[in-house]
């Protein structure tokens, strides 16, 4: 489970509810800083279990960097509303068609002219969503960066992990969840138990943004990890510029699956140096950087094809 350093928008950043002809999201919407040019925008979408509060510490650096985030919690995940007992509205083509709608609404000519096209970021479960989203229509985006999130399903480790949620799911409700995996993950030492005594409070923001989870989201995005086929040749006939970028150690996709998919795309590579699956977090100064320089280096291309 993600772990943001606070669930408090940065100075200068609103989170509100972005109408969109699909409905409403949450989300924290951070412009250009004062003063800098305006670059473009970039919309990132959170991954499995998590919410647009991951993000939370790269909106200050990446405005410093002329560009506006909005990070967005997906249907069904923490502040947007979503079915609780039906999966259907979870199928992967109908979160694509969200992000589309989201990019529409965040862009007063979603196709032309190509400044206007969105920087997409998906991370993890959001990278997949992420990847359908640009299958379904290129047009809508500039580039796509995939963090942490690889070609196909997670590992036989992290499948069993889902699984494991998804049993539980089906005989629990999310308060009785949460509290079986806290006692899964008790601290191993007293420095551990000191740090959890002093995150109480980011402890309760993690079980509120628990409970707001949908758990037919869950049930639905864990069964699509462990399912989800390889499309990167698909994807790598797209005409956008992509990014591939993790941690330098991930269970979720090997890193070396990462290389090669990075090969495959002919895609910018960035390995956050001492972060692991969540880079946003972990290393979230260097990753703001590394997401600032290919999306500089994207700009000056003027959205050339490879």
């Amino acid at each position: 489970m993600s772990r943001p350093a606070t669930f408090v928008p940065p100075p200068g950043a609103r989170a509100y509810r972005l109408g969109t002809a699909r409905g409403d999201f949450a989300v924290i919407d951070a412009p250009a800083a004062p003063g800098v040019e305006a670059k473009g925008t970039a919309l990132l979408l959170p991954g499995f279990t998590g919410s647009k509060e991951d993000f939370i510490a790269l909106h200050e650096p990446l405005a410093a960097a002329g560009y506006r985030t909005v990070a967005v919690d997906g249907r069904g995940q923490y502040e947007t509303p979503g079915p609780r007992d039906d999966e259907a509205p979870y199928a992967q083509a109908e979160l694509a068609r969200d992000v589309l709608a989201q990019v529409d609404a965040l862009t007063d000519t979603p196709t032309d002219p190509p400044q206007d096209r969105v920087h997409l970021v998906g991370h993890s479960f959001g990278g997949q969503v992420a990847r359908a989203a640009v299958l379904l229509d290129s047009t809508r985006f500039r580039s796509l960066t995939l963090m942490a999130s690889g070609p196909a399903e997670i590992s036989p480790s992290q499948q069993l992990r889902v699984k494991l949620l998804r049993d539980a799911l089906a005989v629990m409700d999310m308060a009785q969840v949460w509290d079986a995996i806290q006692a899964l993950e008790p601290p191993e030492d007293a420095a551990d138990q000191q740090d959890l005594d002093a995150g109480l409070d980011d402890l309760e923001d993690l079980r509120q943004r628990w409970l707001g989870h949908s758990p037919a989201q869950l049930t639905a995005a864990g069964r699509q990890l462990s399912t989800e086929p390889d499309r990167v040749a698909e994807l790598a006939a797209v005409p956008i510029p992509f990014h591939v970028l993790s941690g330098e150690r991930d269970d979720t996709w090997p890193v070396p699956l990462l290389d090669d998919m990075a090969v495959r795309l002919k895609a910018h590579r960035t390995v956050v140096r001492g972060a692991e699956h969540s880079p946003n977090s972990d290393r979230p100064l260097e990753t703001a950087e590394a997401l600032a320089t290919f999306w500089n280096r994207t700009d000056r291309t003027k959205y050339q094809t490879k």
